[in-house]
């Protein structure tokens, strides 16, 4: 499995429960701090972007 480097969300409040990102030019990966199975969800930069641009329009 490769090594990534982790960047911890800056809307992370207190507490254990975090979302971490590492990204690559092909790649975009998610965990979550508190997933016991430390489980990686992984996208394109291209879906990522999309699932960004979805949940801000939702926000408003």
């Amino acid at each position: 499995m490769p090594t990534h480097t982790w960047q911890k969300s800056s809307y992370c409040g207190q507490g254990e429960s975090c979302v971490h990102i590492s990204a690559t030019p092909t790649s975009v990966h998610l965990t979550e701090s508190a997933d016991p199975t430390q489980a990686v969800i992984s996208a394109t930069p291209a879906a990522f972007g999309a699932l960004l641009r979805t949940l801000k329009l939702s926000r408003g």
